[in-house]
């Protein structure tokens, strides 16, 4: 099993940035792909950003990149989202995951952990 824990969510102005966290225990972090996504009130979860555990090939959501970035230490067993020039648009839960799969999947329904997700709002 893995455990996962999100930090980092809050309220920000349009334009502002917020850094997320995901510490992970329970097994071996550095074979483990690691994901960031979000669900907004009504919507589906949707891919924000993944990074693997081999080679540390990333992936963004079209929505978020060249604003977003994931990042991991495997020494502090954390993921990190750093997110720059929010929108309004990117509020929602923002969710922690992780797989052994590689190359990371870019759909929730690839990864087998999940944390409890911290909330993420963006006024404009």
């Amino acid at each position: 099993q893995v455990q996962l824990v999100e930090s980092g969510g809050g309220l920000v102005q349009a334009g502002g940035s917020l850094r997320l966290s995901c510490v992970a225990s329970g097994r071996t972090f550095s074979n483990y792909a690691m994901g960031w996504f979000r669900q907004a009130p009504g919507k589906e979860r949707e891919l924000v950003a993944v990074i693997g555990w081999i080679g540390g090939i990333t992936r963004y959501g079209d929505s978020v990149k060249g604003r977003f970035t994931i990042s991991r230490v495997n020494a502090k067993n954390t993921v990190y989202l750093q997110m720059n020039s929010l929108k309004p648009e990117d509020t929602a839960v923002y969710y922690c995951a992780a797989d052994r799969s590689n190359p990371p999947p870019i759909e929730s329904k690839g990864w087998n952990y999940w944390g409890q997700g911290t909330q993420v709002a963006v006024s404009s």
